[in-house]
This record gives structure tokens, sequence and C-alpha cells, in this order.
């Protein structure tokens, strides 16, 4: 290999250009508007800010009354009535998901739900009774903490168990 050497011209020293710098922002530190921009710029009217107030809205029609001609009354909690078969529906939330396994179980034990274990279905007392015991304390436990469609769902799950329970039991 032969050593190649290459002459680089030596640096020169840097020219004495002198950068300015101009303050471009439009308010001040304090928050005013600098002078070279109060010409352009105006502050604008507070209440050009505020969204116009909605409409009157129409009146609704009258509801319609009840049987002893009273107007009929509005649900508890101002929502629609929900059927027993709507309380029960898993409304898919993380809680609701880990109780119904133990729905499942408790439904398993008292012999309403086929287990895939078991060749036939069978009545097992003591571990229905567990079940809702368990049950019973995670309403318990989580009393007020619920959304209203999980406490619907455990609630109603846990009523119609333990009324199955009583049946089914009555008769052994």
């Amino acid at each position: 290999m032969i050593p190649l050497e290459i002459e680089l011209p030596k640096e020169q020293s840097p020219s004495k250009e002198q950068i300015k710098v101009t303050d471009k922002r439009i308010f001040t530190p304090e928050g005013e508007i600098r002078e070279e921009f109060r010409k352009e710029i105006k502050p604008a009217d507070p209440n050009a800010a505020r969204p116009s107030p909605p409409p009157p809205a129409e009146k609704a029609p009258p509801k319609p009354q009840g049987n002893a001609g009273r107007p009929a009354a509005p649900p508890p909690g101002g929502e629609r009535r929900r059927t027993l078969a709507d309380k029960a529906q898993n409304p898919g939330t993380a809680f609701t998901n880990f109780l119904e396994p133990l729905i499942a179980q408790a439904y398993m034990s008292l012999g309403m739900l086929r287990n895939p274990y078991q060749p036939k279905p069978a009545v097992d007392a003591a571990a229905a009774r567990e079940m809702i015991e368990i049950l019973g304390m995670l309403q318990e436990k989580t009393a007020g903490n619920l959304a209203p469609d999980e406490e619907d769902f455990l609630s109603t799950h846990l009523g119609e168990l333990k009324l199955a329970f009583v049946q089914r039991t009555k008769s052994l």
C-alpha cells in the first residue's frame, strides 16, 4: 500500500460576521402586545368567544296518562325499566366477566347447567351454597361501587340462584 498524503488548506480564521437576533414574538414577557404589532393585532372581544345560547326547545307533547287519569310516574333514577332478561345479560365489564364463571359454577352445582366433567347433571347442595355465599359476599363488598348494569347483573343472578337453591334442596 502506498501511503497517501493529502494536504488540506489551513483553516482560515473565522470572519467577524455579526449575528443579529430579532425577537419575533408578539407578546412581551409581561403578556402585553409588542409595540410593532399593536396596529396589526387587536384584542378580542371577550363576549365574541362565547357561543350563543341554544334556541329554546319546543315543548314536548303531553305524556299519556295512566289508568287512573294520573300521569305515568317516571321510573326511579330517570331510566327505563328493564326486564329480568335484560338485567341478567352480561354488560361485558371486567367485573361481570369475572363473575360469570362463578355464576355458571353455581348453576352447575344446582344441576341447572350441564357440567362438562360429569356425564349427567347432579345436585351438589354444599358446592352451590358455597358459590351463592361467595357471590353474596362479593355483592356486599362491592356495594355502592358498581355500575348500574353490573349491580343488576349480580343481584339478578344471585336472586335467581337463591330461589333455585331453595327449590332444588327442598325436595332432597
